[in-house]
């Protein structure tokens, strides 16, 4: 019989593996190391150590004593009942959780047309790989090109500017907008069905590094990004999914019934693709998509999203301030940070996207209009460190901004497009009409002096810069907000407010600004079954991973509509 006294799990502990948390070490510690303090916190010898897997390993650079990793490690013991009583007194040690993914992905019977997906981004990538594993052959639509030949459009793009192509650019293609990014994995949505581990190991078996397994800030970087989703397209393929590129849906099919079933999808090429199934996983920037929703009468309504600026710093400023004397250590990599501030207007500036060792770059989808973006390599070794500070821009003020907005009238689900929009045009007049972006030195943003010419930071975006006036491209509460957060983020990271940092602008697509409203449930929209709204275009996610664990969401509840036998995992 277990001791009275002890927890339940130590009862069944020879079943499962052993947590141990919070284990600290400093940064240039061993391999063998680690070894003997999880052998001193577990309170045995070495021999007595079965097995250990490193689960998470991040950085701490909170304490005055220095840079530390913190260490969550899953272990197995011989003869762990005889540390069962010390154990249940220690709050590291607890029962390894479950980690597995439990839907079932056998082969079975499905709908009798095929289902449709439209956007390859991660939330309609990973949606298409549960139901090509399930054999039910999606047929996945993207108005761009294939990852490879995108990025040669793209950067050619960013080398030169000239003609926007808005169907492939960095919004639109295979890989969707994070493909053109730091490739942060990291997120703070709650995963009861363990849906990111799914992701995370999919994503290493197709090419991406492993330690996004282990890292408490987990990154893939453009150049493995490209590499990993044209992999999982190939599987997909190899499973009967078949991907058309270069392909936009100009429009919905909805019956013309009192139950608005969707019937499929047109085409820009005059063809319709016929299925009681279509996924909208278009992302944030597909503005026309969002239009043609609104005309079929697909329930939306009016979403916050965020603008604001690019800025840049020397990465080795920003190693210094967080890394101290260890800046430069190869085992911590390049810095980075995350702060917000309630300025005295009752607003908020937060950094959002913040890309070590990266670059700004070009990031609109429609002609003549003027959006930045953070990325990063794998390697993150540009001289510069950016990220977005953004100030939240509310319901409530798209009616006080652009003038097709305030027409629209109080509600209209599209006022924030055309606010992001006219925020967008401004700064490519800004910046001369020509792609260029806007461009200010902290000193001078600061304190609205006559732009000058950058100094010391030499900015990373292209095709170029056009000093500005930056305030001139945003609303009056969004430049305070951001005056006042660049000066208190500097007493945390000194040199934050130096007077030749960088500042570009300008950033309107952190989030979308609509939310096609679905069923808790079944995830269908609210007044057109068969209509599956997801991933950040339709206001349910917020990044990478966020994105395709809402496909894979979808994906299981299709599976349930059809397969009704299928076990389905807890959101």
């Amino acid at each position: 019989m277990p001791h009275p006294a002890l927890p339940a799990w130590l009862a069944v502990s020879h079943r499962r593996m052993i947590r141990v948390s919070d284990l600290r070490l400093p940064v240039d510690h061993t391999d063998d190391a680690l070894r003997r303090e999880l052998c001193r916190l577990l309170g045995i010898k070495p021999d007595e150590l079965l097995q250990f897997k490193v689960i998470k390993r991040s950085p701490d650079a909170r304490q005055r004593s220095g840079v530390n990793f913190h260490y969550i490690i899953d272990a197995s013991v011989k003869e762990e009942a005889r540390h069962q009583a010390r154990w249940s007194k220690l709050r590291q040690i607890e029962a390894a959780p479950d980690t597995a993914y439990h839907f079932d992905l056998t082969p079975r019977p499905g709908p009798a047309d095929r289902p449709i997906i439209v956007g390859t981004g991660p939330c309609g990538l990973f949606c298409g790989l549960i139901l090509a594993r399930l054999g039910w052959k999606p047929i996945l639509l993207e108005r761009g090109m294939a990852a490879g030949p995108r990025a040669k459009e793209v950067m050619a793009f960013w080398r030169s500017g000239g003609t926007l192509d808005p169907d492939n650019n960095t919004q639109f293609g295979e890989g969707g907008a994070g493909t053109f990014s730091d490739g942060k994995l990291y997120t703070r949505i709650k995963d009861k069905a363990n849906r990111m581990r799914f992701l995370l190991d999919e994503m290493v078996a197709h090419g991406a590094p492993e330690d996004i397994l282990t890292n408490g800030r987990p990154h893939i970087g453009t150049d493995r990004l490209i590499k990993m989703v044209t992999s999982i397209r190939k599987e997909m393929e190899s499973l009967g999914a078949e991907f058309r590129f270069s392909t936009r849906v100009t429009d919905l099919i909805v019956s013309e019934t009192p139950e608005r079933q969707v019937l499929g999808v047109k085409l820009s090429d005059g063809s319709e693709l016929r299925s009681g199934t279509v996924v909208m996983a278009v992302g944030h920037s597909a503005r026309d998509i969002f239009s043609v929703l609104h005309t079929r009468g697909v329930f939306l309504e009016q979403k916050s999203f965020s603008v604001g600026l690019r800025i840049e710093h020397p990465q080795a400023l920003v190693d210094k301030a967080r890394w101290g004397c260890h800046a430069g250590n190869p085992a911590l990599g390049a810095a980075y940070y995350s702060h917000s501030h309630h300025a005295s207007n009752g607003r908020a500036c937060y950094t959002f996207c913040m890309c070590p060792g990266g670059l700004v770059v070009a990031a609109a989808s429609e002609p003549n209009h003027l959006v930045t973006n953070g990325m990063s390599s794998y390697s993150r070794s540009e001289s510069n460190a950016n990220t977005a500070l953004m100030v939240e821009i509310l319901p409530s003020d798209y009616d006080t901004a652009h003038p097709l907005a305030k027409e629209l009238g109080p509600g209209h689900p599209l006022a924030g497009i055309h606010y992001q929009r006219w925020l967008e045009e401004r700064a490519f007049k800004l910046g001369g009409s020509n792609y260029h972006a806007p461009v200010q030195m902290v000193g001078d943003f600061l304190t609205g002096k006559t732009p000058r010419p950058p100094m010391s930071v030499v900015p990373s975006y292209r095709p170029g810069v056009t000093p500005a006036q930056l305030s001139d491209c945003l609303p009056a509460f969004v430049t305070q907000a951001i005056r006042e957060g660049i000066t208190a983020f500097d007493q945390d990271i000194p040199g934050y407010a130096h007077p030749e940092a960088v500042l570009t602008g300008v950033e309107t697509r952190s989030s979308s600004p609509i939310r096609v409203t679905r069923d808790d449930d079944s995830l269908q929209s609210l007044n057109t079954p068969g209509l599956y709204p997801g991933g950040e275009g339709a206001g349910y996610a917020g990044g990478i991973i966020s994105a395709a664990v809402d496909g894979m969401k979808i994906a299981e509840a299709i599976a349930g509509r059809f397969a009704p036998c299928s076990a389905t995992p807890a959101s």
